[in-house]
């Protein structure tokens, strides 16, 4: 995907990482105020930048949390959702500044 640029890889990896910190910081927002709709929507946002990063599994959860919240239903459902989005991500993150470290190694 990167064609070998590392400036370009080191980007993705950096505009990913800011943007989950963002979307765990608004999504909580969201739950807190039950801003139902907005969370919904928000769900959709994140799960773009998590599909490309191929964290399939939580792509699913946010399509899930998406539909959910969209219509108000079932809201004990997103806590759980969001707990599975942060843990993820940060296993993730974590991952990627291993990367990041070690860029070199993979070109």
């Amino acid at each position: 995907m990167s064609g070998g640029n590392k400036d370009l890889v080191r980007e993705m990896i950096t505009i990913f990482i800011n943007q989950v910190e963002e979307f765990t910081h608004d999504m909580e927002n969201h739950l807190d105020k039950k801003e139902y709709e907005q969370l919904g929507k928000l769900a959709h946002k994140a799960k773009s930048s998590i599909s490309i990063m191929g964290l399939d599994k939580l792509a699913k959860e946010l399509k899930n949390l998406e539909n959910l919240a969209k219509e108000s239903k079932e809201p004990e459902k997103y806590p759980v959702i969001l707990s599975f989005f942060k843990d993820e991500t940060q296993i993730a993150i974590k991952e990627l500044n291993d990367v990041l470290k070690n860029l070199d190694n993979y070109f």
